[in-house]
């Protein structure tokens, strides 16, 4: 299996993502925002940061960089598996490749600490999150859509910055992309004491294998 984790001005979680990536067995390459094709890739992380230092808001200009029509074309030809991460969820969804916006969290600061989750399929577990503008919110359509087609795969158990429904983590319809505000790549090894990081990458690597 081989990983691209995309890197734009601005990104800092890259080095944890490529990381977690290689800890899990899978080939991992640094992607710079300008190339222009990711045909080459089994999985695409969109990794946290502040990508042009989120100017405007969150993700609002790396939607515009030449990767980011790499992403698409790599979506709509069902070549792999897309993953956002924090700042990359938020670019996701400023692209339109996941549905609602992420926006101010609910007191308005940056918020930095573990937050208890659910998993869709019951299980609890425990990741870091660390942003400004976690918020998720959706249009009325779009929550009965996410719940319809069953595309929420992460909430909140505590709900720290206001999202609308719980919602930490979403699917897009067709279960070739997730994005996430939580941070699986900051718990996947011993050494940092938390190792429920390695749920979200199992997620990947069963979506993989069904594509497979």
């Amino acid at each position: 299996m081989k990983a691209a984790v995309i890197v734009f001005p601005g990104t800092n979680c890259d080095r944890d993502t490529k990381a977690a990536c290689e800890g899990f067995g899978w080939e991992t390459d640094y992607v710079w925002h300008f190339e222009q094709s990711l045909s080459n890739y089994d999985a695409v992380f969109l990794p946290g940061g502040f990508s042009y230092g989120d100017y405007i808001r969150s993700g609002r200009l790396a939607k515009f960089s030449p990767v980011m029509k790499a992403v698409k074309e790599y979506v709509k030809a069902q070549r792999g598996f897309v993953t956002g991460i924090c700042n990359g969820f938020q670019i996701l969804c400023e692209t339109g490749l996941l549905p609602g916006v992420l926006t101010d969290n609910w007191n308005t600061r940056f918020i930095c600490k573990n937050s208890r989750l659910k998993i869709k399929d019951g299980k609890e577990i425990t990741l870091p999150i660390a942003h400004g503008e976690g918020r998720y919110l959706a249009e009325e359509d779009v929550l009965i859509e996410l719940n319809e087609k069953d595309m929420i795969f992460l909430t909140y158990a505590d709900n720290p910055n206001g999202s609308v429904g719980d919602i930490a983590g979403l699917y897009d319809r067709e279960r070739n992309i997730i994005g996430m505000m939580p941070h699986p790549e900051r718990a996947f090894f011993a050494e940092t004491g938390n190792t429920d990081g390695r749920e979200i990458f199992k997620i990947i690597e069963q979506a993989l294998a069904v594509k497979k």
